[in-house]
């Protein structure tokens, strides 16, 4: 009984929190499905009705689908090229012990302090001399770019608590520089890949001032990001057709987020297990 009193006051800021989080998501999702008179009329009572009239107004208006399309090619070839450049990075740095690893890892460190904005114009220009202006390829290149910084030192530290009797093992029987990472690193540092994963994801899913002005507005290659915000001028002041659309584009956050989320989790408990 003591204990349960003593931990009260977590459970009431708990409860809140979560209250504070649900509310605004009921809100969201319950718009989706009126139009502006009942939003506005009443704003939290449920939908009368279920009819996926404004998922389909916010599907064709804004070519939904094909922008849904562009930001998964986008996204996808972006993550497999940050693991691709990532992990050998981090490999390579974790395993060295030398001063020039040092000064490398705090090189990849330096990209925190890069603004988004201080990069565009210079991204503009690089794009316009490269001749992949207003194309999703250079997006593939430079995304991951802006990703590298975060995930090597994110994978540097989970690779540094793999014990070396593991790779001397491998090593004995055999296994080179490339076995070693694919069987004995790389599964033990799921958690950290998973982690990496999940976080790109996001911020190359939800990615929207480059993509605007890389990509541009053109409805045959622009990302969900930018085709969504079209809603309202084509559609006025539409609140549920609009809500709908972003309902639309959250799906697959939602898939990845479930599909990660248990790894992302190890990564946190081991993170905090090790401190």
């Amino acid at each position: 009984m003591k204990l349960g009193k003593r931990w009260l006051p977590a459970h009431v800021l708990v409860w809140t929190y979560a209250v504070l989080l649900v509310v605004p998501l009921y809100y969201f999702l319950a718009s989706a499905f009126k139009s502006n008179d009942a939003i506005f009329d009443r704003p939290f009572a449920p939908p009368t009705s279920l009819g996926l009239h404004n998922f389909r107004t916010a599907f064709e208006s804004a070519d939904l689908g094909l922008a849904i399309v562009n930001s998964g090619l986008v996204t996808v070839f972006s993550l497999a090229l940050t693991l691709l450049l990532a992990v050998p990075a981090a490999f390579a740095l974790a395993r060295s012990t030398g001063r020039t690893a040092g000064l490398i890892e705090k090189v990849f460190s330096l990209g925190f302090l890069i603004p988004t904005f201080a990069a565009l114009f210079p991204t503009f220009l690089l794009a316009a001399a490269t001749g992949l202006f207003h194309t999703r390829a250079f997006m593939v290149l430079f995304l991951p770019a802006t990703a590298l910084p975060l995930s090597v030192v994110i994978l540097v530290q989970f690779m540094r608590t793999v014990p070396a009797e593991m790779e001397e093992a491998a090593r004995l029987d055999g296994a080179s520089t490339f076995a070693v990472l694919r069987h004995v690193y790389a599964p033990m540092c799921l958690p950290g890949i998973a982690t990496v994963l999940l976080l790109n994801f996001l911020t190359f899913w939800n990615e929207y001032l480059y993509s605007l002005v890389i990509i541009g507005p053109d409805p045959a290659q622009r990302t969900v990001q930018v085709a969504l915000p079209t809603l309202k001028s084509i559609t006025g002041t539409d609140y549920g057709v609009l809500t709908a659309g972003t309902v639309l584009t959250l799906v697959p956050v939602w898939l990845v987020y479930t599909v990660l989320q248990k790894r992302m989790q190890q990564a946190l408990v081991s993170g905090a297990v090790k401190m």
